[in-house]
């Protein structure tokens, strides 16, 4: 328990389809010692946990709350509804709960943009180094985890501007007569074949299944990366595909944004699938963008190693919007 004064700190909620974690912050930074971990599963809402949070911690009064949703943000910005979770959050709901002053609803991919610039150089991996960013220059967070989605960083002499998107949803791309086959076999699924289904944590898994002519998905990721390393050609052949796609969306995404300060991947899957990256030809599908190809080497791309970097996005945000108010 930290018994904070009134009025000292922030609450941030980073809020998954399976876990949410909560922190408190002062000013922009995260008070690391604050972060608690919990399972979504027999809980009715997001109140509900900050509630035991709150009581745990000692906290009766917030400058504001800032929470990151896994899912898409309402127009007005008030209101947010889980892609994976039966939960609708609401801004109203939350003042109510932590007595903030201040509320603000993001896009999980939003507050990772919001990140960028306080994260440890020692959580960032090299995937490609890129030229160095001109000053002022955008960048673009791509999320490859229980979902697939981006979100465009722009500096500007307002602040830093993070929009929102739902690019997982967006048609798989078709390349080759074997996208166009995989294509048809998440139709059929599904009755539709977004990039999502491809690139996502679970995409790995879904073209393991096609790889193999299974009608579902039996193996997991885990047991499909084991697989990866004991050289079993059909999992092999699976990631290959995974990792192609990826690049494909990545390359797309990057000429569609110009992210010039970086391309910062997050998320578990992209982390799982950093080590076989420049084996299974990530940057040759990035970069094969015909006369574009050799600009596309210009963008630097890292993969995020840190599990906190949505609640220090959530902090830097607040704090920007309660000095900007």
């Amino acid at each position: 328990m930290l018994n904070p004064a009134p009025n000292h700190y922030t609450l941030l909620a980073d809020i998954g389809g399976t876990n949410t974690r909560v922190a408190l912050a002062e000013g922009n930074r995260l008070v690391p010692q604050s972060v608690a971990r919990f399972p979504n599963q027999g809980r009715t809402s997001l109140e509900e946990i900050l509630r035991e949070y709150m009581i745990t911690e000692g906290v009766t009064d917030l400058t504001g709350a800032c929470v990151a949703v896994a899912g898409p943000v309402a127009v007005d910005g008030q209101s947010a509804r889980m892609t994976n979770l039966d939960w609708t959050i609401n801004a109203g709901s939350l003042a109510e709960v932590t007595k903030a002053e201040k509320i603000s609803v993001l896009n999980d991919l939003q507050a990772q943009g919001h990140a960028l610039g306080t994260l440890d150089r020692d959580n960032l991996r090299p995937v490609l180094a890129g030229m160095p960013p001109p000053p002022g220059a955008s960048s673009l967070v791509v999320g490859v985890g229980t979902g697939f989605n981006a979100a465009p960083v722009h500096e500007g002499p307002g602040g830093r501007v993070v929009a929102a998107s739902e690019c997982g949803h967006i048609t798989m791309p078709v390349i080759s007569d074997e996208d166009l086959a995989l294509k048809r076999y998440f139709e059929q699924k599904h009755r539709y074949a977004s990039v999502e289904h491809a690139c996502a944590g679970r995409g790995l898994e879904r073209i393991y299944a096609f790889v193999t002519g299974k009608e579902s998905v039996e193996e997991t990721g885990e047991e499909i990366l084991a697989l990866m390393h004991a050289d079993n050609p059909d999992a092999m052949r699976a990631a290959t595909i995974f990792t192609r796609l990826l690049g494909i969306v990545a390359g797309d995404l990057a000429l569609t944004h110009l992210p010039f300060g970086g391309i910062y991947l997050i998320g578990g899957a992209a982390r799982a699938i950093e080590p076989w990256l420049d084996r299974l030809q990530f940057e040759q599908a990035f970069t094969d963008k015909g006369k574009f190809s050799e600009m596309m080497r210009q963008f630097p791309i890292y993969v995020v190693n840190d599990d906190y970097a949505a609640l220090a996005g959530c902090a830097a945000h607040l704090a920007a919007r309660i000095a900007r108010e």
